[in-house]
């Protein structure tokens, strides 16, 4: 068994909310820094600089799970994990349909970059992503698990944007088996809290927006292999 360093759920710069510095590479080598063996994107509702971010990462020998962070119409963020790109691809093409007819205003929430392995922008993404996309939380998880992927809420323990924050519970019936825990807390105080929840597995990411945020070899998952298809496995 191998004892894997993560941080599954980082944003690069086309999250609008995300600094600037947090470019392909950067991401990358800062991962490798700090002693990380596998990492997940998640930008807020969409894809585009994942691609990227892979092909950078297998070269500093670091896993890129493909990621997104989706908030559905009850503004739930959920963190989508993928099998394969071509999987995440298929994902982007059932909510490019389903986003708000919102403008993005950088001024307010910052600008939205799609970058080339250079570390250029290479697209900008007019329409603003941190806004709820019209999938509801059981066709997003239905969606997602379609594909092969797998689901986990986000930061179960804020106090918004979170599935207990938002339906003052996890439904059953989704059977959702991870949850996310935020760095501002532990399994222990959230289950003195939540004891319904002693059953579920536990990740704590670091929900990075800048460099300096990302996690040192601090989260760790047990797994038989370091590959994408052992971590889903694990996960689900």
């Amino acid at each position: 068994m191998i004892q894997a360093a993560i941080d599954l759920h980082i944003h690069s710069c086309l999250s609008p909310c995300a600094e600037m510095e947090m470019t392909p590479n950067n991401i990358v080598l800062m991962s490798k820094l700090k002693g990380l063996d596998i990492i997940a994107v998640c930008d807020h509702n969409h894809i585009g600089n994942l691609e990227v971010i892979s092909s950078v990462a297998k070269a500093q020998n670091i896993i890129l799970v493909p990621g997104l962070e989706l908030e559905t119409s009850e503004e739930i963020h959920l963190l989508c994990y993928f099998p394969s790109f071509a999987a995440a691809g298929e994902m982007q093409s059932i909510l490019n349909p389903q986003y708000q007819p919102i403008l993005n205003r950088e001024d307010i929430f910052g600008e939205q970059w799609i970058f080339d392995s250079d570390d250029k922008p290479v697209k900008k993404i007019e329409n603003l992503l941190v806004a709820a996309t019209n999938l509801d939380l059981y066709t997003a998880v239905s969606a997602v698990r379609e594909l092969g992927g797998a689901v986990v809420p986000a930061h179960v323990d804020r106090q918004s944007y979170s599935i207990i924050s938002n339906l003052g519970m996890v439904p059953e019936d989704l059977k959702l088996k991870t949850l996310e825990l935020s760095r501002h807390t532990t399994p222990e105080v959230f289950l003195n809290k939540h004891p319904e929840y002693k059953d579920k597995k536990f990740i704590f990411s670091s929900d990075a927006h800048a460099l300096g945020m990302i996690l040192e070899r601090e989260s760790f998952i047990e797994l038989e292999e370091l590959s994408i298809e052992c971590l889903l496995g694990k996960i689900k």
